[in-house]
């Protein structure tokens, strides 16, 4: 009797380990297209954009959970000094393995008023009107916006300033009006839904397409 109440429960035990007795977890399907990476927060043109940059169509899997896991670290390091917030990672869309191409990284945080470079024109970026202030190049695009939201207590009063930075590991892509755009264009887009996760008002100042029109240098 004993003998076999032991094997019950190893039984038992092998059951609850090999995952739901019978039934295997099956994977997360492979997110290897433009549309899918960034938790899908590209927009048919945004996935354009990605596959010109990278000179790609497909790339390598991108879990899921960047887009929830970024709002809701911007909601705990709100309650921080300005100092103790780093730039949280929401994705990186990567060509397939062995491609040797480059990688574009997005990421957000919040930043002061000295972060913003008003008439500074750092070599290699070039001014655009979208949020509160645009920078694209062929290396990095910027993308500062104000944001007010129940989230983010306080910020009806004083609203939080989130920035949006698109970089690339090793870029040789040319400094040309149509790749600046194509790097403001996928920034854009993931930003769009991350303010929109977030709840912030009138979609942070944001236009439901990217704006191309430039700040006078």
């Amino acid at each position: 009797m004993r003998w076999a109440l032991k094997t019950t429960v190893f039984g038992l035990t092998v059951c609850l380990l090999a995952t739901a007795c019978g039934g295997e977890q099956q994977p997360e399907q492979e997110r290897v297209t433009a549309e899918e990476q960034c938790d899908a927060t590209l927009t048919p043109e945004a996935a354009r954009a990605l596959e010109t940059v990278l000179e790609t169509e497909k790339f390598s899997h991108d879990p899921r959970g960047g887009l929830e896991r970024v709002t809701n670290a911007l909601v705990q390091d709100y309650r921080k000094p300005l100092s103790q917030t780093p730039y949280r990672f929401l994705c990186r869309a990567t060509p397939p393995v062995g491609s040797g191409t480059d990688t574009v990284n997005i990421r957000f945080g919040f930043y002061g008023h000295d972060d913003l470079l008003g008439d500074v024109r750092p070599r290699g970026l070039h001014p655009y009107a979208m949020g509160v202030e645009a920078h694209s190049g062929p290396k990095k695009a910027y993308l500062f916006l104000t944001c007010v939201t129940p989230r983010l207590e306080g910020s009806d009063k004083r609203p939080a300033r989130i920035r949006g930075t698109l970089t690339f590991n090793r870029s040789k892509l040319p400094d040309t009006v149509p790749i600046r755009e194509a790097n403001l264009t996928i920034l854009h887009s993931v930003t769009l839904a991350m303010v929109r996760k977030l709840g912030c008002e009138n979609d942070a100042g944001l236009d439901a397409k990217p704006v191309f029109k430039p700040r006078p240098e």
